[in-house]
């Protein structure tokens, strides 16, 4: 007589790190059988990923586990929430278990615990990409954990610990196969991509046969050779990533750039213990435009951290003005238990936080709009993400799936979500453009 399946429901929080967790959680729970349930009810324990970097994802994460005891009952926590002390315990007592973030193996040997495998496993069923989260035509490949930066508004450090590389080998290989799987596009992120490798003193490893070294820029170059689009993420503002630039001149390294700046005031930067002055940034932003023109550039920042004057703010503002940043996101600074910041004089009211974060987005507003208004009669290709009545909605190369903006494509003709096609851009709004199909298509 056939055993039935063991069911494992699945809830995922948190940021692309976190999803790459999951989605190694749920390749290991298929590879040994379990099926994924698509409801509390059908599920004989559930799995919540959690997200605990900011208040408001803490209370998110404590809902979705509120949630699932009330729906199930059988619960096993894991994610960052986790690692803060004794808050899931306290919260919920009757959760099943509690692990930290990356925890891959702690949480399958809780679901042995509980809920013991129906059959041995059978990896060969599983394909070699693993079981993926995010639609077929686009992946995250992460390539390290945790961070040695010590800045003082993050607590990942403490949740993830010190940076730890991923081999090279073992990376490049995981691109490929999921090139081999139909993927169109790779979005690289870790908690600092350019750091990747300064652990392992650039450990020369092996792809295919051939020696390549744990360094950001011999990664880039070798996944710019599988010849699919591969976007960059959480890259800081170091020397050498000026030596990457060069390499987005052959069009699969995206022209873009993801570089968390998080302020210009030398005064606040100094209290966050960030790695890099808003000079060398201007400087270094300067240069990587004269090399690559058409390179857009994202960023976040916070407005009130403690001790932030007037005076930091206008720094803030006239470095937005001068760098002409495309994408940017902005954050009214959280006090997150455990950060060191919290320790720091002179604390922002709520009031003025959130006057600057208005101010400073109405002038993003306003240098967006401008900026997208330059690419009215360009022809630019894009990776379609939605079909519609109307036609399709698509990225272009400036644009990251879920955090930027899209281009949307009125057509009667036949498309499919992966498909590449050249547009020429009509119309743009604050975020977005509007396009129509070009007729070279």
């Amino acid at each position: 007589m056939k055993k039935v399946a063991s069911k494992v429901g699945f809830v995922s929080l948190g940021c692309p790190k976190a999803l790459v967790d999951s989605e190694q959680i749920i390749t290991q729970l298929r590879a040994e059988g379990y099926e994924i349930a698509p409801d509390y009810n059908g599920a004989d324990l559930v799995v919540v990923n959690t997200c605990g970097f900011v208040d408001d994802a803490i209370d998110e994460s404590l809902d979705a586990i509120g949630e699932a005891m009330d729906q199930n009952g059988k619960v096993i926590v894991t994610g960052c929430l986790g690692a803060k002390g004794k808050i899931v315990e306290e919260s919920f007592p009757n959760v099943l278990a509690v692990t930290g973030p990356h925890a891959r193996q702690e949480v399958m040997e809780a679901v042995h615990e509980h809920l013991p495998p129906a059959h041995d496993p059978y990896t060969s069923l599983i394909p070699e990409t693993g079981i993926k989260l995010t639609p077929r035509h686009y992946a995250y490949l992460k390539i390290s954990e945790g961070c040695n930066h010590r800045c003082r508004f993050c607590i990942i450090p403490s949740l993830r610990g010190d940076l730890v590389s991923r081999p090279v080998g073992e990376v490049l290989t995981e691109a490929e196969n999921l090139k081999k799987a139909g993927v169109k596009e790779l979005l690289v992120i870790s908690q600092d991509t350019s750091a990747y490798g300064i652990d392992t003193k650039y450990k020369l490893d092996f792809w295919n046969g051939k020696p390549a070294k744990t360094r950001f820029y011999d990664l880039t170059k070798h996944l710019n050779s599988l010849g699919i689009w591969v976007r960059l993420h959480y890259v800081y503002p170091y020397p050498h990533v000026d030596e990457v630039i060069s390499l987005m001149q052959d069009g699969n390294v995206l022209p873009y750039l993801d570089v968390p700046l998080q302020h210009a005031s030398p005064q606040i930067l100094k209290a966050m213990r960030r790695p890099a002055s808003s000079e060398n940034n201007l400087k270094r932003i300067e240069k990587w435009r004269s090399v690559m023109p058409d390179l857009t550039i994202r960023s976040t920042f916070i407005t009130g951290f403690p001790g932030e004057t007037d005076k930091d703010f206008e720094i803030l503002l006239e470095f937005l003005k001068e760098a002409q940043l495309d994408r940017v996101g902005c954050f009214a600074y959280s006090a997150v238990e455990g950060a060191k910041a919290n320790e720091l004089p002179n604390p922002v009211s709520e009031a003025v936080k959130q006057e600057r974060l208005q101010a400073f987005m109405e002038l993003q507003a306003e240098i967006s709009t401008e900026k997208l208004k330059q690419r009215i009669g360009k022809q630019e290709q894009v990776l379609i993400d939605e079909v519609t009545d109307f036609g399709f909605i698509a990225r272009s190369k400036s644009d990251a799936p879920g955090i930027d903006g899209v281009v949307v494509v009125e057509t009667k003709g036949q498309f499919s979500v992966g498909d590449f096609v050249d547009v020429d851009i009509i119309n743009s709004s604050e975020h977005d453009l509007y396009a129509e199909v070009s007729a070279e298509n």
